[in-house]
């Protein structure tokens, strides 16, 4: 299962009860972060997580409403002792931006790892995820990501026992590994069914809608998506500034047939997102507008 928290839904600058726009996740020990504006880690402690898991972070761009709060989660995340590498993924540059950031947070105990982003599309696995980056429309080089977990076929009792194989070699060839035994390698898929559906979680913002966001988020159990407007007069707005408003988002969720939409982002002027989301909800029924640390347990389907 993936544990999944909306940390903040605030675009552009934090206010008293609304954080920047980031998201963490949870699966199987390790957290990810997409994201990291001022006040994230604070975030973090309110809903009650821990930032010491953190093995990876995804930033779609470089603005700082979406990176400043990076050099005080890592000086948290160093004064915990923390030693294991720390990977960063983001577009073109990253590794400088992170140089630049972490001149006030020197000496980290841990070495930082950096994939940089290029092109339209990139897959990137990396602990236990596989993450899809994918790239959208705004005023910078800007991604959304997939994070998807997989899911192996159903192991035949059946087809273990048949090739003679003890009880002890089953966990990881359930899990997708490779065993020896008797002179001979075992491979997962002599004792695996198909592959049955993972869990799916797109998350965008900071972009005009574009058919590539409906492309990837085809089909996600949850769909993160900026609607920084919900007033009827910010069309304009939205265009100028490269954003989108609450009908935009929605009209992109409806095309990927989501199965629950979330919107973030919002512009600070956004007092109330809720009295809008009666006549969003015309356009596709399935979308909510996100508060601060809203929270879903995402487990795989019952298809056994």
């Amino acid at each position: 299962m993936l544990d999944v928290c909306l940390l903040g839904t605030s675009g552009m600058m934090p206010l008293p009860r609304r954080a920047l726009t980031a998201l963490m996740t949870r699966f199987d020990g390790s957290s990810l972060l997409i994201d990291c504006g001022e006040g994230t880690q604070v975030s973090i402690r309110e809903k009650g997580w821990s930032v010491n898991p953190i093995d990876t972070i995804c930033f779609t761009h470089y603005h700082g409403d979406h990176i400043s709060g990076l050099p005080g989660l890592l000086l948290s995340m160093g004064n915990a002792e923390r030693k294991k590498p720390l990977t960063m993924i983001g577009p073109r540059g990253l590794s400088k931006v992170v140089a630049s950031l972490c001149i006030i947070a020197p000496g980290l105990p841990f070495e930082i790892e950096y994939i940089e982003l290029e092109g339209q599309v990139q897959d990137v696995k990396v602990n236990g995820y596989n993450i899809e980056a994918f790239k959208v429309n705004h005023s910078v080089a800007c991604y959304g990501y997939n994070i998807v977990i997989p899911r192996n076929g159903k192991f035949s009792v059946d087809r273990a026992k048949a090739l003679g194989l003890p009880v002890t070699l089953w966990n990881p060839l359930q899990k997708g590994n490779p065993v020896e035994y008797g002179g001979k390698t075992y491979t997962p898929d002599m004792v695996l069914g198909e592959k049955r559906k993972g869990i799916k979680v797109t998350y965008c913002t900071d972009t005009r809608p574009v058919d590539i966001i409906a492309d990837m988020a085809a089909g996600a159990d949850l769909f993160i998506c900026e609607g920084m407007y919900g007033e009827d007069d910010k069309q304009d707005k939205a265009l100028q500034n490269r954003h989108m408003t609450f009908y935009e988002a929605a009209e992109l969720g409806k095309r990927a047939f989501v199965k629950e939409e979330w919107l973030t982002h919002y512009s600070p002027s956004l007092v109330n997102p809720e009295i809008y989301m009666d006549k969003v909800r015309q356009i596709y029924p399935y979308v909510i507008a996100g508060k601060d640390r809203k929270s879903v347990t995402l487990e795989f389907g019952k298809d056994e």
